[in-house]
């Protein structure tokens, strides 16, 4: 349920910055950093979608695994958790690719990129935790 909810949280950062990004809000709300320089650089789009429109996408189907992970038939499945800790380090691994290009390439910081950072990494340090723990442990929840 963890993973569900820090996914879902996901969801709404990146839909935020899509929506920004398509031109559906005017400008971003940005206490910290310059969110505005990140996502109208060059490196906010990739494969000719906004990065954002990616974290959605990757957000999405981690909320469904881990949802899936809810159900009676795949509570105890350890491929489901599995598949959270390779599609969440996947994550990570694309997150720290941006933040190096936000820190030492674009020069400037975006706080919802940062947070949206975070939260895979939260995601990936649960799914490890739920991978890597005894099969006792987790019966026991």
């Amino acid at each position: 349920m963890v993973v569900a909810a820090l996914a879902l949280a996901g969801i709404f950062v990146a839909l935020y910055l899509t929506l920004y990004k398509l031109g559906a809000i005017g400008e971003l709300s940005c206490q910290v950093g310059s969110c505005e320089t990140v996502n109208s650089s060059p490196w906010a789009v990739f494969l000719g979608a906004p990065v954002a429109a990616w974290g959605i996408g990757f957000y999405a189907v981690t909320f469904v695994v881990a949802m899936a992970g809810l159900q009676g038939r795949f509570a105890d499945s350890r491929r489901l958790s599995l598949v959270l800790v390779l599609l969440s380090g996947f994550g990570v691994a694309f997150s720290g690719w941006l933040t190096y290009l936000e820190l030492f390439v674009i020069h400037a910081i975006c706080q919802w990129c940062v947070v949206s950072a975070v939260l895979v990494l939260a995601i990936f340090l649960v799914s490890l935790w739920d991978y890597m723990a005894p099969e006792e442990v987790i019966r026991d929840q």
